[in-house]
């Protein structure tokens, strides 16, 4: 029993001091599930829009701050409608909010350099 309470004497402040010292920095854990991956490496590309993606987004009255900051930025990958292996281009689907009953779909292609975003859709 004793050793029990030394241990934990010494785990909880450990504990706090790791939680504050990343927390400063910034770090997450949730950076390393594919979903968070394939967003990230999305929005650190220059976005490419295909005709059709355009007139869609005026139709839907979707503007280029909410596309990225909510439709992307906090939509869930549909890996099963995806194809991840794809070369040179793996194309994606994207679904938003991340509920059962999403609003919006887009897809598009992955590429080196460059997010190519050929659809996006009004689910209900």
């Amino acid at each position: 029993m004793k050793k029990i309470k030394f241990f934990l004497i010494g785990l909880i402040p450990g504990l706090i001091i790791v939680f504050f010292v990343l927390n400063a920095k910034g770090a997450s854990c949730s950076g390393y599930l594919p979903n968070s991956r394939v967003i990230a490496e999305t929005l650190s590309k220059d976005f490419e829009y295909s005709e059709n993606f355009k007139n869609e987004m005026k139709t839907l009255k979707v503007d280029e701050k909410f596309l990225k900051d909510s439709i992307i930025t906090l939509g869930k990958i549909d890996f099963d409608r995806s194809h991840a292996q794809k070369k040179p281009c793996p194309d994606y689907v994207i679904t938003y909010p991340k509920e059962k009953n999403p609003t919006y779909e887009i897809t598009f292609e992955k590429c080196e350099e460059k997010a190519v975003l050929s659809s996006l859709k009004k689910l209900r």
